[in-house]
This record gives C-alpha cells, structure tokens and sequence, in this order.
C-alpha cells in the first residue's frame, strides 16, 4: 500500500481543515516513515525476493517497533497526544492518531501474513491482496482518488502554486508508484531504506502546497 495511505491523509484535510497536509502525511505515513530508519540501524529486517508477491518484491521478516498492532497504537497515541499538546486540538489530535492506525489496518489487507500483533508475537496477520495487480489496483487507487478529491473540494488554491502543485503532486505519486509496480527490483536493503527515507520530501511538498491553497467554502 502507498497511494492508499497518501489518499488517507489528502482526504482527512476535509474533517480536519486546520492541520497542515505535512502533518497529515506524517500520521498515515508515520509507520512507512519510521521503518527506513530502523532498517539503516538493523532494528528491523526485511529481504528482496522476486517473486514474493505479485505487487512487490519485498518479503518482510521482523518489523515489530513499527508495524506490530500494539506499536502502532502507542505511536498514534503519541502522535495524537503530542499534537494536542502543541495546538489544544482534540478532535485534530484524535484525526491523527486515526491516520497513523489507518496505515496498519490499509497494510492489514494487502500483506502477505506478516504483520505482528505485538513485538515477539507468534501470530501474524495479513489478508494478502498483493498476490492479485488487480484486486490491489481496485483498492487502492480509489483510496487514493476519493481522497485527493476530498482535499481538492475542502481546499481552493491561492496562486497557480496551489493549482499546479496539487496536480504535479497527485502525478508524481502515481508514478513513483507505477515504478515500484513495473519497474526492477531494488538492488539493495541499504537502497530501500534511503529511498524511504525520501518520503520526507512528500511530507515538505504537502507543507508547501497548503501554504497555497486554503480552505474552501465547502470544508
């Protein structure tokens, strides 16, 4: 899942219009976020295997600290409570916590049965979607519409920066995302971890773009 996490945070701008689309990105990606660091220390493991699944290359062998159930509530509680100690905000708080359990329960559908209730946990879930283009497809790409839909109806750009930049992000997601469907295998973990850690620039692209845009009528 990547689209479909990104759709989350576009389309929680509509319920939560005075927090940033940078701070919505970080909670629906918090997890995605987190790992590649993780992975440069050695906390946290996983192997290329072509073949894996049908949708990606990646077999996933020990993640607990950021993608077991119980992690991920206590870093949505955090997130959530942070925030509302900075901004006094408890229905934006509660909104990003949500965001960041959404990322689990959107993994929860499409992983092979990898993912951990608790850190050490002999259980693992996963429905595996990802073993069907198609049905992932069907999912995740109408996650990813109805969200930026939502965003583009609760918002109205300011200048042609918030025009164009909304529409050049939206393209720039989707093609990032057909390269890591159509395109090689990475070479490498380390290469897996430092393009993760080039989700930052998403997060800074969606701080700028609502520094252009505001929030509509409608929101």
């Amino acid at each position: 899942m990547f689209l479909g996490h990104f759709g989350a945070g576009f389309g929680a701008k509509a319920v939560t219009g005075k927090v940033s689309l940078g701070t919505l990105f970080i909670a629906a990606q918090f997890i995605d976020l987190l790992w590649p660091t993780l992975l440069l220390l050695g906390v946290e493991q996983v192997r290329i295997v072509p073949g894996a699944t049908v949708v990606t290359p990646l077999q996933f062998e020990h993640y607990p600290v950021s993608h077991s159930l119980l992690a991920v509530l206590v870093w949505a509680a955090a997130l959530g409570t942070i925030h509302f100690l900075l901004r006094r905000d408890r229905k934006a708080a509660l909104v990003l916590g949500l965001l960041v359990l959404s990322h689990w329960l959107l993994d929860l559908i499409v992983h092979q049965p990898d993912l951990p209730l608790y850190p050490g946990s002999p259980d693992k879930l996963g429905l595996n979607l990802w073993s069907s283009l198609p049905a992932t497809l069907a999912v995740e790409a109408p996650l990813f519409v109805i969200g930026v839909w939502l965003y583009a109806r609760a918002t109205k750009p300011v200048d042609n920066f918030g025009k164009w930049g909304l529409w050049t992000l939206v393209v720039f997601l989707a093609v990032i995302y057909a390269a890591n469907l159509f395109g090689p295998p990475p070479p490498s973990v380390v290469t897996i971890a430092w393009i993760g850690q080039l989700q930052w620039l998403l997060v800074i692209w969606g701080y700028w773009l609502d520094r252009h845009r505001v929030l509509s009528a409608r929101a």
